[in-house]
């Protein structure tokens, strides 16, 4: 049985000669190997490590010398050319109305773009410059530049907004001011004693939502208005109703009818009804009989109405 066991076919007799004839080989090699390669020394794997850090850390300094360099000389050749430029610029002085002059005009002057571009956004939001000093606070111009163009700047042209007119009191002149409620500024409204900024802001937040002041007892319907501060402002204030934005009733949708401060949903939402059904609305008498719009709500409403 145990020659069974040892009994290897011929395939199998070959593999086994093969394996041993090769670790002999391996074992003959492995031997002789350290003879035929010479003195070999074999160093530290730390010592190997620290001097691969201390390499890599060189190249990176010095790549990071390089970038600095760079961009120093990149820095001084824009900071030269910079400064050479504006060197270049001319600019020449000239009389002009900051609520008048253009982009153009106010970049001729020496002021730069995004100042030009500050001014214009001021004017477009309503903005109006009431005296020379106003226009000094305009965001991006220095003391200096201010100093240089305030001897130019011209105020108070044909259009001004306010009014002078001389009074006697206690048997002397002083000069009294009426403003304009439909075209002052904030600054402008500043001017009237009892008004500051949250009340000038109020009244030119009131003007843009309503499309203008038809008269100046609208002033009571502003938010904070006191007896007391009414009575104080009023004299000082006049309402030009011909400066009036108002609506195209046959044109104006839902939304924009209710966006007024004095229409709500439901009334605009008939007024719209009604001009459906009837077609164009030839004036303020095709209004009345509707439900949502009493007598009161219409004579408020009809200054701000146009029927085109």
């Amino acid at each position: 049985m145990w020659k069974n066991f040892f009994f290897f076919s011929g395939s199998q007799r070959a593999g086994i000669i093969l394996l041993v004839i090769l670790i002999v080989l391996f074992s003959i090699i492995n031997f002789y190997l350290p003879h035929f390669s010479g003195d070999v020394s074999f160093v530290d794997d730390s010592i190997c490590l620290a001097e691969f850090e201390s390499f890599k850390k060189s190249l990176v300094s010095l790549d990071s010398l390089k970038r600095k360099q760079r961009f120093e000389s990149f820095e001084q050749r824009n900071d030269f050319s910079y400064k050479e430029k504006f060197k270049k610029q001319s600019y020449k002085l000239f009389s002009f109305d900051p609520n008048e002059l253009d982009s153009a005009g106010f970049v001729a002057l020496g002021l730069k773009p995004y100042v030009a571009s500050n001014i214009l956004k001021y004017r477009k939001k309503g903005g109006r410059f009431s005296d020379r000093k106003s226009f000094s606070r305009v965001y991006g111009i220095r003391e200096e530049k201010y100093h240089e163009l305030e001897p130019y700047i011209s105020m108070f042209s044909e259009n001004s907004k306010i009014t002078n007119i001389k009074s006697v009191n206690n048997d002397e002149k002083a000069a009294v001011f009426i403003i304009d409620l439909n075209l002052a500024d904030t600054a402008e409204l500043m001017r009237i004693k009892g008004v500051g900024k949250g009340y000038a802001r109020s009244i030119i937040r009131f003007r843009q939502q309503t499309g203008g002041f038809v008269h100046v007892d609208q002033l009571r319907e502003m938010y904070g208005m006191t007896q007391e501060n009414f009575e104080k402002i009023k004299p000082y204030c006049s309402a030009n109703p011909t400066l009036v934005n108002k609506i195209n009733i046959n044109t104006a949708s839902v939304d924009k009818l209710r966006a007024h401060p004095y229409l709500n949903f439901y009334q605009a939402r008939q007024i719209y009804e009604l001009r459906r059904k009837k077609g164009k609305l030839a004036g303020l008498s095709d209004l009345y009989g509707l439900s949502e719009l009493n007598d009161s709500v219409l004579m408020k409403i009809a200054p701000y109405l146009k029927f085109e």
